[in-house]
């Protein structure tokens, strides 16, 4: 257990480069903004940044649907650029990680047109394709993920291809040994320049059932969600096991996948020694407010109910990844609210609520994933019409909201919660014009909060959110307690507790205790195994052993004697 590999020691940032920094005055994020801020990102801990897509694209999903595997996209620079980002993050110790999209292409990806173009062109098998019902309609009554009919016509092959997502998203056709092949060789072009390793979305979706039929319908639209259709369809594992033999295997690297529903009594086939990925994303803490699949406007919203849910499903995650595997922590990501709105209620302090969660973040067993200006404990946006919406996921659900029945009013409170925009909008870098982020007109509105709430004003508070971030970052890395965090073993405390999140790590002869207050209300708590223990860190001063207050974190270290 002590000879654990680099990635499994350090903290992995990632990088919406969108939205990250603009060194052009384009509006638009770019490769050498990133390469601009690496001294930056080394005051967090990180040793890995994730990318979100950097290839070429149309930019109907920001990038996820990709028209050349192998090559970036103008508007965030040139290959040039990439290989010095590789090469200067190398001269830091901080690593690159790819993000594969390989359920789906862009429509405009010259694959896709070719196969769209007759059923006898060299790539006519490399997509879904399936005739019409007998009266003309789609194959089945699956719902993409961003709304409307999995299915769009494509008039020249008088067939319907598939999208678990968007229209310009078709799915790739895994069945097709060249189709994975092709997908091998695009991954090995990146390891060839160096990457440190892949972040894989949407992978549970490449699998599609042997048979195509209609679902029980879950809305008014008399559809089914593409997901419960075709997620983890059996027969998956084979593909997954053959990507890693021909692309992961004998690599110093990291494999991470986006795999949301998977349980935490299957990660044993996906994850570890014998499974395909070193670890998996799953979404079971992430989907708390959506009770029959991420439909919005059937979410709960936040409910206090929520916490000890939230307590469940982590250490039932820590629990599958304790003997085999390792855990990815993670409470955002581009695709999800703010954690502070996530896990809070309306009226929190968002700073506190914000240091709270990044005491959870990094004091748990796992690899840490910091997202993007969580670090400076951003909250959500809240637009006043959809038309300022850029992701195309809040249009779907804003029109699935309306066809239910709800007001415009209704249909927009629940983007404003659920929007992926509230992930996206640009880095706070400075009190100057756009935060910072860009001298021309940025692609997304800067948040409102940005003079109180960016890297320069939060570096010179003491007490601010980025520097609590970068005191548990020094202390998981380099501390006292280093060895517990980074190799201890997790156990849960106060275990009824509706309130208050306590956890212990455990390594040698060292106990690291974490306990977070997720209630508006002051807590008390007996927890015997405190005696003895001293304060490491606190988000308020003069914290008081057995009694937290609202929303606070504490962290406690213990020597043992034992374990030597």
């Amino acid at each position: 257990m002590n000879k654990l590999k680099w990635w499994q020691k350090t903290n992995v940032y990632q990088v919406y480069p969108k939205s990250f920094l603009d060194t052009t005055g384009s509006g638009t994020g770019d490769i050498k903004g990133i390469t601009a801020k690496l001294d930056y990102l080394k005051t967090l801990g990180v040793g890995a940044i994730w990318l979100t897509p950097v290839y070429p694209s149309p930019m109907v999903d920001n990038g996820y649907d990709i028209a050349d595997f192998t090559a970036i996209d103008p508007s965030y620079g040139t290959m040039a650029d990439m290989e010095k980002l590789i090469a200067e993050g190398k001269k830091r110790n901080i690593r690159m990680v790819m993000d594969l999209v390989y359920n789906h292409s862009s429509d405009k990806h010259p694959w896709f047109i070719d196969s769209a173009s007759s059923r006898d062109s060299a790539h006519a098998d490399w997509y879904i394709w399936r005739d019409a019902k007998p009266d003309g309609s789609a194959p089945t009554n699956w719902r993409s993920i961003f709304g409307g009919s999995a299915w769009t016509w494509c008039e020249a092959r008088q067939q319907y291809y598939l999208h678990t997502f968007a229209e310009a998203q078709p799915d790739l056709n895994w069945e097709n040994p060249a189709v994975r092949q092709a997908l091998y060789d695009a991954a090995n072009f990146w390891l060839d320049k160096g990457v440190g390793g892949f972040r894989i979305d949407a992978i549970v979706y490449i699998k599609k059932p042997e048979q195509f039929v209609d679902g029980e319908p879950d809305s008014d639209d008399g559809m089914v969600n593409i997901h419960s259709m075709i997620a983890n369809t059996p027969g998956i594992l084979d593909f997954l096991y053959e990507f890693r033999d021909k692309v992961f295997k004998g690599h110093d690297i990291f494999t991470v996948a986006e795999a949301n529903g998977v349980s935490p009594e299957d990660l044993d086939k996906w994850v570890g020694e014998k499974g395909a990925f070193d670890m998996l994303f799953e979404f079971s803490h992430m989907n708390l407010e959506f009770p029959d699949g991420e439909i919005w406007s059937h979410a709960t919203g936040y409910t206090p109910a929520i916490i000890p849910q939230l307590k469940k499903v982590l250490t039932a995650s820590q629990k599958a990844t304790a003997a085999n595997g390792w855990y990815p922590i993670f409470f955002e990501n581009h695709d999800q609210m703010r954690c502070v709105e996530h896990y809070f209620p309306a009226d929190a302090d968002k700073k506190l609520a914000a240091k709270g969660m990044a005491a959870v973040l990094l004091t748990m067993r796992g690899t840490p994933f910091i997202y993007e200006g969580q670090e400076l404990g951003l909250g959500n946006v809240a637009w006043n019409a959809i038309e300022q919406y850029n992701d195309i996921s809040s249009h779907g659900q804003y029109a699935l909201a309306i066809n239910e029945g709800k007001t415009v009013e209704e249909a927009l409170h629940i983007v404003h919660r659920y929007s992926r925009d509230n992930a996206r909008t640009p880095m706070q870098w400075t009190k100057a014009q756009n935060a910072g982020f860009s001298t021309g007109s940025p692609w997304l509105p800067v948040h409102e909060d940005y003079s109180s709430q960016c890297v320069d004003s939060e570096t010179a508070d003491e007490d601010s959110v980025l520097n609590f971030y970068r005191q548990l970052a020094a202390l998981r890395q380099s501390g006292e307690a280093a060895g517990v965090l980074q190799q201890g073993d997790y156990q849960e405390l106060l275990v009824e507790d509706q309130a208050i999140m306590a956890f212990r790590r455990q390594f040698g002869c060292r106990e690291v205790y974490t306990l977070v207050n997720f209630s508006g209300q002051g807590q008390a708590y007996t927890l015997t195994e405190l005696e003895g223990a001293r304060l490491l860190v606190a988000s308020i001063p003069d914290s008081q052993q057995g009694r937290l207050r609202p929303y606070e974190a504490v962290i406690y270290i213990k020597e043992t004697g034992e374990g030597l």
